[in-house]
């Protein structure tokens, strides 16, 4: 037994006994979600952080998520490789980005806590930095083949393709490639459209406009707080909005400590993003959210959060904190809400127009959240009521095992179906009426 795994041992045993010390001291709050959630006061948690992270396991023969009553799911591909993010062709092709957090030397002892931890649950390691693409020819649901679409790349998540230009959100930068219609591998180089910091919060989701025109991607922080100054943090924390004509691009709206899955919502327009907030102030404080994103909008990162209530771990800026906007719906603490998608009514039985979210689960809590593939029901461009399971049993029982955890989130090419990345159980899951 080597040292990392002695210390990821010793992480275990000391956070269960702050576990229990917190549980009894501070009780159970209820989960912050909603547009008014109830966010319990900051407790920060010092030099003895939560940390709580099942062992990775994977799904057994003959085992699936449990689908909502209504629904069913099947795997639509499996033995993957940490896949990530899903972007579905035209002609109906399913593009699979798989990557991996990639290991690093720790910046402190927490951090060292969190990669040991990390480790232990399949979290980081060696990245395949490819995109695969699966193809279903009888539309049974099922993918029969699969092709190495494009490899070599830098951790790359988000896809969009744009007439006969494949683009590609690596963790340095959005790369376009030449594409030709119906071909199953890319081989041909890219170019670097736009340039970002990579590393920390390194997936680069990526949205197309609807007049097809514009892209704009996510780009989380290098850390939690900034506590490597805000220098490091230049530039990231922030959406894009990137000119694919001329190439240029710029700060669409910032403080978004890790805004990942970016969706529009079609009866307004208006582009809505989920966000990891931030660690080490307690189970519920402050929640993830959904969000609706204004041009030029701040949202808080790092100096307070869910509006004005300030984080008193960060050097302020008052001016910067009068400004903060309060986000539209919170999504419960440390969640990961990681995948969006809009979700048309009538795609799945029983579920109204809203989001999907795909939540890929907490591991710095006391109980655990997340771990599920939940809908927010939508009316008149805006969420309107509580959430409710797509698919859910990615947890064992007892929380010390995770069959897998939901990451992306995109319709099927037939309207009435969700694909969802499985990142654990190395699988893509696809959910329709029962």
């Amino acid at each position: 037994m080597n040292f990392s795994t002695l210390f990821a041992h010793g992480v275990a045993l000391v956070g269960g006994a702050a576990l229990q010390m917190r549980r009894l001291t501070e009780g159970s709050p209820e989960p912050a979600w909603g547009s008014a959630p109830a966010i319990p006061a900051a407790k920060p948690q010092g030099s003895i952080p939560t940390l709580k992270m099942p062992t990775a396991k994977g799904w057994e023969a003959g085992r699936t998520p449990i689908a909502a009553p209504g629904l069913k799911v099947n795997a639509f591909a499996g033995v993957l490789d940490h896949p990530r993010w899903i972007e579905v062709l035209p002609n109906g092709d399913v593009l699979v980005a798989e990557a991996l957090s990639l290991d690093r030397p720790p910046r402190s002892v927490f951090d060292y806590a969190m990669i040991t931890t990390m480790r232990r649950a399949d979290a980081m390691g060696v990245s395949a930095n490819r995109i695969t693409l699966l193809r279903d020819k009888d539309s049974d649901g099922v993918a029969e083949t699969r092709e190495l679409f494009l490899e070599n790349q830098s951790q790359p998540f988000g896809m969009a393709l744009v007439d006969d230009t494949f683009y590609v959100g690596n963790t340095d930068g959005v790369v376009a490639f030449p594409y030709t219609a119906g071909a199953s591998r890319i081989a041909a180089p890219g170019r670097k459209l736009v340039t970002f910091k990579p590393a920390g919060h390194w997936t680069r989701s990526l949205l197309l406009s609807p007049d097809r025109r514009k892209l704009y991607a996510g780009v989380g922080s290098l850390t939690n707080i900034a506590e490597q100054g805000m220098e490091v943090e230049e530039g990231r924390a922030a959406i894009y909005e990137i000119d694919l004509a001329g190439g240029s691009s710029r700060i669409f709206a910032s403080g978004l400590r890790n805004a990942v899955g970016l969706a529009w919502e079609p009866t307004t327009g208006v582009l809505w993003t989920v966000v990891n907030e931030r660690d080490g102030l307690g189970d519920e404080t402050p929640p993830d959210y959904l969000t609706s994103v204004k041009d030029g909008g701040f949202y808080g990162w790092p100096y307070c959060y869910w509006g004005q209530t300030v984080d008193d771990r960060v050097p302020q800026d008052p001016a910067m904190v009068a400004k903060a906007i309060t986000p539209d719906y919170a999504l419960g603490g440390h969640t990961a809400s990681l995948g969006l998608c809009w979700v048309p009514a009538g795609t799945l039985p029983g579920f109204p127009e809203g989001m999907a979210i795909g939540q890929h689960g907490s591991w710095n809590r006391s109980k655990l959240s997340g771990y599920k593939l939940v809908h927010i029901p939508f009316a008149n461009g805006q969420p309107a009521g509580p959430p409710r399971d797509i698919l859910s049993g990615f947890l064992s029982a007892d929380e010390k095992e995770s069959y897998g955890r939901p990451v992306g989130v995109t319709l099927g090419h037939d309207r009435k179906s969700l694909l969802m990345a499985d990142d654990v159980g190395n699988v893509i899951w696809r959910v329709t009426g029962a």
